[in-house]
């Protein structure tokens, strides 16, 4: 399904649902951070999606993770809550969203890379590689959240 993220636009419709979401950020040996190109945006993102019914939301997590990229893994730290109202998320079935996402640092236990539908791509990259990547503004927020070392976790 097309989404089209809404960020500080005043003209973006309003959200109709909240849904619960997370993140995760992975980093490997070298310091990269694993990103994958989203198949339906086509932007450079953390791994990660919504929460489903009947589960908690570190098993979310490792879900999602497990789905997008084949990796098994571990939380280790939050690194933030980020609910910030003017992030919608807009669907071509009606549905608006408002951004509710939980976003941890995860350590890698076992699994093998591997691109699934949700990913045209999948590559560790270094803090400055990551700067020049087409990539949303929440996701880049999360990554310098989590690249700052905080000693508590952000909540917005």
């Amino acid at each position: 399904m097309t989404r089209i993220d809404h960020f500080n636009n005043p003209h973006a419709p309003k959200a109709n649902r909240i849904v619960p979401a997370t993140s995760a950020v992975i980093e490997n040996d070298e310091g990269k951070i694993l990103l994958h190109r989203r198949s339906d945006n086509k932007t450079w993102a953390l791994p990660g999606g919504t929460m489903e019914t009947g589960e908690g939301i570190g098993e979310s997590v490792r879900r999602e993770v497990k789905e997008e990229t084949g990796l098994e893994v571990v939380l280790e730290s939050l690194v933030g809550i980020y609910s910030d109202p003017k992030h919608v998320i807009e669907y071509l079935d009606g549905e608006v969203r408002q951004e509710f996402s939980i976003c941890f640092a995860c350590k890698v236990t076992g699994g093998k890379l591997q691109i699934s539908e949700e990913s045209l791509e999948l590559a560790f990259f270094s803090p400055q590689q990551i700067e020049q990547l087409a990539m949303h503004p929440s996701i880049r927020l999360r990554i310098k959240d989590y690249l700052e070392h905080r000693l508590q976790p952000v909540i917005s």
